[in-house]
């Protein structure tokens, strides 16, 4: 897996950093200046592909959800645009084969801003396909400790700010006008630490989600 979105990324940035040659700029139906809003629902599904546990040992894993999402592109060329994402996502927290069998951490709700470039790939009409890279902050908050913790006289978790690459691949399609149909699939990769009971238990975990988005945007 890892491999697979290893190639996805080196990909993504050669795309958006590629030379102008005849084959990549065609039309994309984008002029210098269009604003891209689109307004999805996403998939939010954590990897969970590594974590350390001290004191009880065993496996940190985060539950999916869906959540809604706004992001807005702004295009330098018809070709090359950036885009910022918001939205946010409650996860359900617990560590699976510790010394104390499965175990439940509590809530928290992640807010993660992300920013990438991105290369829009033309001459296939309206519909245009995309790649993009970029930097995704992930901020936790109004977390909420599991009465499982509170029964062992832990009774805070509190999550450290993650940093990591994000990468992207989708397309919009142009159904009439200004509004497009998009649908894209990004991979962040982003870790971070958790303290139980100030520090009685600390964990460490990737939790690299995936997004799996669809809905529609509108062309300014």
């Amino acid at each position: 897996m890892r491999k697979l979105w290893a190639g996805i990324a080196l990909a993504s940035l050669m795309a958006v950093a590629a030379p102008a040659s005849a084959q990549l700029v065609q039309p994309t139906g984008f002029s210098s200046g269009d604003v891209m809003v689109r307004l999805r629902v996403d998939g939010v599904l954590p990897q969970n592909m590594s974590s350390t546990v001290s004191a009880i040992g065993g496996t940190v894993r985060a539950s999916n959800t869906a959540i809604p999402e706004v992001d807005l592109s702004y295009f330098f060329t018809p070709n090359l645009s950036v885009e910022a994402i918001a939205g946010t996502s409650r996860h359900n927290v617990w560590v699976d084969n510790s010394a104390l069998g499965t175990v439940k951490v509590g809530s928290v709700w992640v807010l993660p801003p992300t920013v990438t470039m991105q290369y829009h790939f033309g001459g296939m009409g309206n519909f245009v396909p995309y790649v993009g890279a970029g930097v995704t902050l992930m901020l936790f908050y109004d977390q909420h400790t599991a009465a499982d913790l509170k029964a062992l006289g832990l009774n805070t978790v509190t999550y450290r700010t993650g940093i990591g690459p994000a990468i992207e691949a989708g397309f919009d399609y142009r159904l009439r006008g200004h509004w497009y149909a998009n649908v894209v699939v990004k991979q962040t990769f982003v870790a971070t630490r958790a303290s139980i009971g100030h520090g009685t238990v600390i964990a460490h975990t990737n939790l690299d989600p995936t997004i799996v988005g669809a809905g529609i945007g509108y062309r300014f």
